[in-house]
């Protein structure tokens, strides 16, 4: 499987995606967003980092680049597509998910691990953890509140598409263990399709054992094996 890791002008995470997946195992290759996608893509990754300088609204700019309207095909077809972070911000205002990512509660940015609790263990980016697990991944955002009005929040809920709530130790789901105030606490989301996930936590920080603490962010990539 080779994966595509797509880069806008302000992106940071591609490097740290590719290397991460590349010591999976995983052929990964970046690409910029202009070159649009290859011919032939296995995968699609959409890193972090801060596109267009967030400037209007995050991941709004390169949301609306030409080469998401190929990403939105290839998610359509059934191609694994992952948003970390700023690429869930641009997930989000691609309408390649529900809802969208507003500015933290706190109104600063945040750069802290977070644990969060395994809500499915039967889609592509869970399957390498049960359900009720607690891993230890790390944020880094400033606009990483999830919102979305209550009507669609249902529809989420019953349709099964929260794949991530952050909790605490203990896999409580509380209030003090929200980071950003995120509406349910909610950290990561499937698409229409599940082979389509947004999650603003950073799974390729928590990937390699001689870097990172933790090493939890591993099974959300192996969904590109």
């Amino acid at each position: 499987m080779t994966v595509t890791v797509l880069q806008f002008g302000g992106s940071n995470c591609d490097r740290d995606a590719v290397r991460a997946l590349e010591h999976l195992g995983i052929d990964a290759e970046r690409r910029w967003h202009a070159d649009g996608l290859p011919a032939e893509t296995d995968g699609i990754v959409i890193p972090g980092g801060f596109s267009y300088g967030d400037y209007l609204r995050a991941g709004a700019m390169a949301a609306r680049a030409p080469v998401m309207a190929e990403v939105r095909a290839a998610a359509a077809d059934g191609t694994p597509v992952l948003g970390v972070c700023n690429g869930a911000q641009i997930g989000a205002e691609a309408s390649l998910v529900a809802g969208a990512f507003t500015t933290n509660e706190s109104a600063r940015f945040q750069c802290e691990p977070v644990h969060l609790r395994v809500e499915r263990a039967d889609t592509p980016w869970t399957a390498a953890y049960d359900v009720g697990d607690v891993i230890r991944v790390p944020i880094a955002h400033g606009e990483g509140r999830f919102e979305i009005d209550a009507d669609a929040y249902e529809t989420l809920e019953a349709d099964g598409r929260i794949l991530f709530r952050y909790c605490d130790a203990d896999g409580d789901v509380t209030d003090a263990a929200n980071p950003n105030g995120s509406t349910g606490n909610v950290a990561g989301i499937l698409g229409e399709r599940e082979t389509t996930a947004v999650l603003m936590p950073h799974p390729e920080r928590a990937t390699l054992p001689d870097v990172a603490a933790s090493t939890d962010g591993q099974g959300i990539l192996r969904a590109f094996a």
